[in-house]
């Protein structure tokens, strides 16, 4: 990973691509960008009539998914596979936030955490036999600044976002050597409905939020070139860049050199 922006790039034309939450605002941007492309798109969201119409608006297939529900994952990416041959991309986008700003409410929490982060891993776990079959391809997850930076009003929210950045930067060596990349966009605040308790707030404070299609873009440009387990801190003013880890220390042997960590706690590709 280098220190530039992430480069847009674009997906091959007759792609497939699913995106959970998809008729949010991240997943209707996306998949307007995506379909400019002539990649085949498959919204994944709770059932509605306006979740339909959403993506029959933006000409895209519907498919019907609660992501917390660890079989319905898969039944969705089996469906993406039997209707369209294939699988090129899964953006695992679904989040919501906890709304109790000011005090600890342990079952929102539990709810945050089942939706922004087990729908993550179920989300990944289902869609990588796909991928495999195909080739190759990418998993972009939707993280968020809070999960780089903890916000003290939603611990739910920012421990979920946290757990996701966590989870992609784990699974990515294991994949490298089978052309698959996971990576996770970090957006700050954006002009979606999650920020509508706190809209006037923001805009009595003259704070700058991303456009929707901002973040879109660096999904799209994720889906084409980032690095494996990179997380892009997405902002207005500066589009989408690399955010550093910093390195913790390392053990020392008694002779004071580092200590190799065990071959059997290293991905296959590290040994």
């Amino acid at each position: 990973m280098t220190d530039t922006t992430l480069a847009p790039g674009s997906p091959a034309p007759g792609n497939v691509a699913l995106i959970t939450g998809g008729t949010g605002g991240f997943g209707r941007a996306l998949a307007g960008l995506l379909r400019e492309r002539d990649v085949t798109v498959v919204l994944a969201d709770l059932d509605s009539d306006r979740a339909r119409q959403t993506a029959a608006d933006l000409g895209a297939h519907f498919a019907v998914l609660d992501v917390t529900d660890r079989a319905a994952n898969a039944a969705v990416v089996a469906q993406v596979e039997a209707e369209h041959g294939r699988l090129d991309a899964a953006f695992l986008n679904a989040g919501i936030a906890g709304q109790s700003r000011h005090a600890l409410d342990v079952d929102e929490f539990l709810k945050v955490i089942d939706v922004d982060l087990f729908g993550v891993v179920y989300g990944a776990e289902a869609a990588l036999p796909a991928l495999r079959r195909a080739g190759g391809g990418s998993i972009v997850v939707t993280a968020s600044l809070a999960g780089l930076s903890p916000m003290a009003t939603d611990p739910g929210y920012s421990v979920a976002k946290s757990g996701a950045v966590a989870f992609v930067r784990s699974m990515a060596p294991k994949l490298v050597a089978e052309n698959i990349t996971i990576s996770a966009i970090c957006p700050g605040f954006a002009d979606t409905a999650i920020i509508d308790p706190l809209r006037e707030e923001f805009e009595a404070a003259g704070f700058p939020v991303l456009s929707a299609r901002e973040v879109a873009e660096a999904m799209v440009a994720a889906w084409a070139g980032a690095e494996p387990g990179a997380a892009y801190v997405v902002q207005p003013g500066i589009g989408a860049v690399p955010y550093r880890f910093r390195g913790v220390p390392a053990a020392k042997t008694a002779s004071g050199d580092t200590a190799a960590v065990p071959a059997a706690l290293r991905p296959p590709s590290m040994r």
